[in-house]
């Protein structure tokens, strides 16, 4: 149990289509760090983010899981990324959650990204886990599922922490600006969302802007658009009395998704 909570967000410059070149990258960042609790990895960060799933997809616990679990071994630090997951025929853009002691959680993308054909390569998610540690209640998410907030709804506060991994492109960069934000406020929680930097070969440009914002959205950090590491040191104690002077969530609707369909709860 802890009342404080360490981040790094590690914003990269991914190498296209270079799992080995991308994981020594990241070493060499996590060198780096000291105190750290959690490190926060782009979407798809062994490759880019990628159609070609059946080049680069890995079973669960192959290579990309394996280094996860020595890298947070070493560092004493949770380490959050997704990657593309092959399991039962299927590919998942799917984020692994692995901590110091081995332990590996999921979270399977739930919104694909139709505009560059994502939904019809991937299959998506069905569920939201809420990652334990420390005391703290973390919920994942992967960029796209940024766009919909009944998705992130922390109904009865049921994290405290939501992180967004992206691989998020220039010309949308101020939405990302601004959701950050607001699922923040709305859903009274801090919010950290690590985007990639650089150019990849189909052309597109990630700017990165990289922020942590807390529950009242007042950016905790921010990344400009070149490599950088963001360390922000987290407050519960803060986020609870916030939550105890101003209890919007009484006010709030109440609902559940039930096969992907909100329906109000009765």
């Amino acid at each position: 149990m802890s009342d404080t909570l360490h981040l790094a967000l590690l914003q990269l410059d991914l190498h296209w289509h270079s799992p080995d070149a991308n994981r020594a990258h990241i070493e060499e960042r996590l060198r780096q760090l000291e105190e750290i609790d959690i490190v926060l990895l782009p979407e798809m960060f062994t490759t880019g983010f990628t159609m070609e799933a059946a080049a680069y997809a890995e079973p669960m616990n192959f290579h990309t899981c394996r280094w996860m679990r020595l890298m947070a071994a070493h560092s004493g630090a949770v380490i959050a990324g997704s990657i593309i997951v092959k399991e039962n025929g299927h590919y998942y853009n799917r984020l692994l959650w692995v901590t110091p002691e081995g332990d590996v959680q999921y979270y399977d993308k739930r919104h694909l990204f139709r505009m560059a054909g994502e939904h019809k390569v991937y299959t998506p998610g069905s569920h939201l886990p809420v990652f334990q540690y420390k005391g703290w209640r973390i919920a994942p998410f992967i960029c796209y599922d940024l766009r919909f907030p009944v998705w992130s709804y922390n109904r009865a506060f049921m994290y405290d922490l939501a992180i967004y991994v992206a691989n998020w492109p220039a010309p949308r960069i101020t939405a990302w600006d601004a959701l950050l934000a607001a699922r923040a406020i709305e859903n009274v929680a801090y919010v950290a969302g690590v985007n990639r930097t650089g150019t990849d070969t189909e052309g597109m440009v990630y700017p990165g802007h990289s922020a942590v914002f807390d529950f009242k959205g007042q950016p905790l950090a921010q990344a400009g658009n070149t490599e950088e590491t963001l360390c922000v040191k987290l407050d519960k104690q803060a986020l609870q009395r916030f939550r105890e002077k101003f209890p919007v969530h009484l006010d709030a609707d109440d609902f559940l998704i039930v096969d992907g369909v909100a329906q109000n709860k009765t």
